[in-house]
């Protein structure tokens, strides 16, 4: 008798962990979320100093540009595409605009500055969707070509030196304070205002997938594109519009970049592209386009940079970031893999 109460509770738990597990796989945001706690526990234990305000401010900081960039690629990758070229887009708006309105201009508000740089990123993001579409050639391929070829025209035909005579509006732009706070050392911990731009940001895509017609094309042609065309959606304005969705985000990172920094050097921003990657795919978007949510790519931006700035705390060598970034993603696509036969 005993051994068949034993077998009959050992087979209800068997099946509690399934279904807990099945639950996880179709919400990917839950399991980054665990993710981020397991870290933020462990090098917490290991360095108290990690909950330290200053600590969290500087890490809400280092996500904003790269926020913007994740819901940007999200976009691309819900459609079915894949993006490239979003830092050098970047780089290019920062630049260009920063050293011509220190020219002609210095005294232009940052609201108009962030809404040319934003134009600039869409008409570039515009060019990407035209070429995909019509090339009918892979969207790697074609942004990869684009980003070559914006970064070949910002050095040969711009300028290859750090440009320090940052315009005095977009200096303090950088400055404003969302909140500060003492610590108890006596330090000031600052939150600056631009972090508003990622949740505005966040609320406008949000909006986008789950509201709006639009939205509906996006996960239609990511999922089965021959499918979507003949239910009557329009493929060429759905690649046209997430790929200037894009650059229109790509345009406005690279302003606050400059901001935040107040320095623009047109080789920022090089090589970052795989850690946005990281981030949208840690939030459960499928690579193959269909899925993808906002609370995820936000939530896999949080792991990405805590792994980036934090490690250190932990005594673990910043050259091994790379690693365990890596390793976050290989055991993400394990888990999400499998969300088909869940």
């Amino acid at each position: 008798m005993s051994d068949f109460v034993w077998s009959s509770a050992t087979s209800e738990d068997q099946s509690s962990m399934k279904r807990i597990g099945r639950w996880l796989i179709r919400n990917p945001p839950v399991f980054t979320l665990i993710l981020i706690v397991l870290v933020s526990v462990t090098i917490g234990a290991i360095a108290p100093e990690f909950w330290q305000v200053s600590n969290i401010f500087d890490m809400a900081r280092a996500s904003v540009v790269t926020g913007l960039f994740g819901l940007g690629f999200l976009v691309i990758l819900a459609a079915g595409g894949i993006d490239l070229s979003f830092t050098a887009i970047a780089a290019l708006m920062m630049y260009w605009i920063t050293t011509a309105i220190a020219a002609s201009a210095p005294w232009m508000p940052m609201p108009v500055i962030l809404l040319i740089s934003a134009l600039g990123g869409t008409l570039i993001g515009i060019g990407n969707g035209l070429l995909v579409h019509y090339l009918r050639a892979p969207a790697l391929i074609v942004t990869i070509g684009t980003s070559y070829v914006i970064r070949g025209f910002l050095l040969t035909f711009i300028g290859t030196e750090l440009f320090v005579n940052i315009p005095l509006p977009i200096e303090e732009f950088g400055k404003y304070e969302l909140w500060r706070v003492q610590t108890d050392t006596g330090s000031i911990a600052i939150l600056p205002a631009y972090v508003l731009m990622l949740v505005a940001a966040a609320i406008v895509t949000w909006w986008i997938l789950n509201r709006t017609l639009m939205g509906r094309a996006i996960f239609a042609i990511g999922g089965n594109s021959s499918i979507a065309e003949r239910l009557g959606y329009d493929a060429r304005k759905v690649q046209v519009f997430v790929f200037a969705f894009s650059g229109f985000l790509a345009g406005i990172a690279g302003m606050l970049h400059v901001s935040a920094n107040r320095i623009a050097n047109p080789f920022d921003l090089m090589g970052t592209e795989l850690g946005v990657i990281a981030s949208v795919v840690l939030g459960g978007a499928r690579i193959t386009g269909g899925g993808g949510s906002v609370i995820g790519t936000i939530l896999g931006v949080v792991l990405v940079t805590l792994v980036n700035n934090v490690l250190i705390l932990a005594g673990i060598p910043s050259t091994w970031q790379t690693l365990v970034v890596g390793c976050f993603i290989v055991l993400a696509g394990a888990v999400f893999g499998t969300r088909k036969s869940a």
